[in-house]
């Protein structure tokens, strides 16, 4: 591993196993996911990068059948937030989740990003409107939507729809921001301003990112880790990765000789 892998860690996957009923997902997934940075996940559909992103914020648990064994531990409190003890509500508070298809409430703008604070308790008007707008300048909406803030959400176009769910996403001021193919639904153009937004928010956050553009992990990751059949194939540096892989799977899957 090379020197810059010394950064600090704000998760940890440790001997990682899931199963959906019998079918094990995922097998002895350990990696890092280092602090306020970019860690990319690739691999063939199917491999498990979703599932492997969604045990983060305890999704899963949202589906009778499913089970997790092993860790993943969370600082700095270093608690697994896998274990039964834990409050899934609570990690989902501390780890916000943006999905492929933008998805928003049929609320207005304003109430979808506010969404998360009400759910914390927080309903002083005053302090919802100072939220909503820090949420909504952080991804890079706030001048486009400022004077239609009580519009409905869904008048939004495809790229608008999907930064507001970063907003709705930021505004609980998350410790992790996961992202499950966040561009894949949009056209270049919001692809750009999404990938630009996600370089100025690993200041602030700790991201990690599905995707199965590898000029994506490419641009915007600061490590990557090659997923197949449940299992990571290699993880390092994005670069290390791209311009010269332990394995030669990965370098199979990074040139398109793969399968």
């Amino acid at each position: 591993m090379s020197a810059s892998v010394q950064a600090t860690l704000k998760a940890e996957a440790k001997d990682l196993n899931f199963y959906y009923g019998d079918f094990k997902a995922l097998k002895g997934i350990s990696i890092p996911v280092h602090d306020k940075k970019i860690t990319a996940l690739i691999g063939p559909s199917g491999c498990g990068k979703s599932t492997f992103l969604r045990c983060f914020n305890r999704m899963h648990d949202l589906y009778p059948g499913n089970r997790y064994e092993g860790e993943i531990t969370l600082n700095p409190d270093n608690v697994n937030i896998l274990s039964p003890k834990v409050d899934p509500i609570e990690v989902r508070m501390r780890i916000s989740m943006v999905f492929q298809k933008p998805n928003p409430f049929p609320k207005s703008i304003f109430e979808n990003v506010a969404y998360g604070l009400r759910v914390r308790g927080i309903n002083k008007r005053s302090v919802l409107e100072e939220k909503v707008e820090v949420a909504l300048q952080n991804a890079a909406l706030w001048n486009e939507v400022k004077d239609r803030l009580h519009d409905l959400a869904f008048n939004l176009s495809g790229g608008q729809q999907q930064r507001l769910c970063i907003a709705r996403a930021l505004a609980i001021d998350p410790e992790i921001m996961l992202f499950d193919e966040p561009t894949s639904a949009l056209d270049p153009i919001a692809t750009a301003s999404i990938e630009e937004l996600m370089d100025e928010l690993k200041d602030r956050f700790t991201i990690l990112i599905v995707t199965h553009n590898m000029q994506q992990a490419a641009r915007v990751s600061d490590f990557t880790a090659f997923m197949y059949l449940g299992e990571v194939v290699e993880y390092n540096d994005t670069k290390k990765i791209f311009t010269n892989p332990d394995k030669q799977q990965t370098e199979d899957y990074i040139t398109g000789r793969f399968g």
